[in-house]
């Protein structure tokens, strides 16, 4: 398990260096866009290709393609790891290359699906939307292919490439909004434009990695293959349960859409903040836990594939559940710091941060999503979280609506708060049928005694939550300085309120025995 953990800490260093530079360029995008008409459109043009990563890249593609791969390196010779990849390389690639250009044609035809309408408050552009979609839609094919290189990566234990390389995405958006935009009719086209490149430079940035492992893929199409029937097989019911949040999401956006003008933007900066610690605990444990799964999937080693999910479920609530009571208590400080300047204002701060609190009561969830469903993909079982994906995703939607409709005709502030809260309350419904399938069929197996344990930690974790939230508490100054502070002491006093809050769950965790060896599972 420390193994496991070493590799989930250089993924987790090297994500976090990606997600500070992509909050300072929300905080570039803040500062130089207006939250409203213009970026909303963006931000809707960016949601839909971004979905579209999500599945065909870090979602479907590489929960099949992994296992498989895997299964190759373990089984097979060289020539014919070699061979699967070539051939999945000229796969994967004409899909993408045909789904592009549908994309790219069908602009403001999937502008008008995803919107679901304009609302009589809302300032949607739709036209402009379609445009800036035109643009971003064949970042789909790029940054697909970059994972495709990714999952080969990761298989061969190079976790720390593939985790920085989304760094090269945010250093191209923030180049966009502060050096070409002005050269633009619509400012809002430079990110765009800085979406796409973003994309190319990231399938660029992995070549050299590969080729040194000496497996960069060339272009080979045969639909008979049986590697790449194998993965189609897996990918086609993955597709829609791996991504089930960013479906939710999606469908989120299309409702916000039609509500008051921001509503969007609101959306999108909460989500990037819940987004922060999903990809540094989730998807990086998540990551690590996949080509270990498979492997002693493959091996018919039960009782280490169990200790391996017990392991992750166990960091996943150590670290996820402060981190979502952090972002509840700290929502405000937070966005008053990436956001709140001269060009946007104090409202927009307490609407995203409204959004951000309901977001972030789905933390420990989305997280748990991510570390569960490995459990079934590593054995090549899609149909399982695919059939539990349909549930949560019509339970979002009938959430939704039992929600934010009423919140919306009574006209109380910030219906958009109602669609993050419902996209939270589904991941549990999401996380919870994962666990119990696993448990039921018998895949996940405590050991004698384990409950107990399990039980002590829950109860550790909650009194240094507790602690957590009582020093945020007290450290908090007041809405009116968080308002008029300057940015270098905004800055500086979150930063001091992150640390203290931190200290303090560490800290009580270390006063009740918690020791690293507890998180090591060693």
């Amino acid at each position: 398990m420390s193994r496991m953990f070493r590799s989930g800490a250089a993924i987790s260093a090297m994500t976090m260096i990606s997600r500070v530079l992509g909050l300072v360029r929300d905080a570039v995008i803040a500062n130089y866009f207006v939250i409203g008409g213009a970026l909303d459109a963006f931000f809707l043009a960016f949601r839909i290709p971004n979905l579209l990563r999500r599945l065909f890249a870090e979602g479907a593609f590489s929960l099949a393609f992994v296992p498989v791969l895997s299964e190759y390196r373990e089984t097979r010779s060289k020539e014919a790891l070699k061979d699967l990849l070539d051939h999945v390389a000229g796969a994967l690639g004409l899909i993408l290359f045909i789904v592009s250009v549908i994309g790219v044609l069908a602009a403001p035809a999937i502008i008008s699906l995803f919107s679901l309408g304009v609302g009589e408050h809302s300032k949607a552009q739709p036209e402009l939307a379609a445009e800036l979609l035109r643009i971003t839609f064949p970042y789909v094919l790029f940054i697909s292919l970059t994972a495709f290189i990714s999952g080969i990566l990761n298989t061969f234990k190079q976790f720390a490439i593939p985790a920085f390389t989304p760094v090269l995405l945010n250093v191209a958006m923030i180049a966009a909004a502060i050096w070409w935009a002005p050269y633009f009719d619509e400012p809002v086209k430079a990110l765009a434009w800085g979406v796409l490149i973003g994309g190319i430079v990231q399938l660029l940035f992995q070549l050299p990695a590969v080729m040194k492992l000496g497996l960069l893929p060339r272009f080979r199409f045969n639909k008979a293959h049986q590697g790449v029937k194998k993965i189609m097989k897996l990918m086609v019911p993955a597709l829609f349960g791996s991504s089930v949040a960013q479906i939710n999401i999606l469908i989120n956006t299309g409702i916000a859409y039609a509500l008051a003008s921001g509503s969007i933007s609101w959306l999108y900066f909460s989500d990037r903040f819940v987004e922060l610690p999903l990809a540094l605990i989730g998807v990086a444990i998540g990551t690590v836990i996949l080509p270990k799964l498979s492997g002693d999937h493959a091996n018919q080693a039960g009782e280490a594939f169990s200790a391996t999910l017990g392991w992750a479920m166990r960091l996943a609530l150590l670290v996820g559940i402060p981190a979502m009571v952090g972002l509840m208590m700290l929502a405000k400080p937070i966005l008053a710091t990436v956001i709140h300047n001269g060009v946007n204002s104090w409202r927009d701060v307490e609407m995203a941060g409204m959004s951000l609190v309901t977001y972030s009561i789905g933390l420990p969830a989305f997280i748990l999503v991510k570390v569960l469903a490995p459990g079934f993909y590593s054995r090549q079982d899609t149909r399982t979280p695919v059939r539990i994906g349909i549930i949560a995703m019509f339970s979002n939607m009938l959430l939704s609506l039992l929600i934010v409709l009423p919140w919306y005709k009574l006209g109380y502030i910030g219906p958009h708060a109602g669609l993050a809260l419902a996209t939270a309350l589904a991941a549990y419904i999401n996380a919870g049928l994962l666990f119990y399938k696993l448990r039921k069929h018998n895949i996940y197996r405590q050991r004698e005694g384990q409950g107990g344990r399990w039980l002590t930690d829950l109860l550790r974790i909650i009194l240094a939550v507790a602690a957590l939230a009582l020093v945020s508490l007290w450290l908090n100054p007041s809405d009116d300085w968080w308002r008029n502070a300057a940015l270098v002491h905004k800055g500086l006093a979150l930063s001091g309120l992150v640390l203290a809050a931190m200290l303090a769950y560490f800290g009580t965790l270390g006063l009740m025995g918690v020791r690293p060896k507890t998180v090591l599972g060693r």
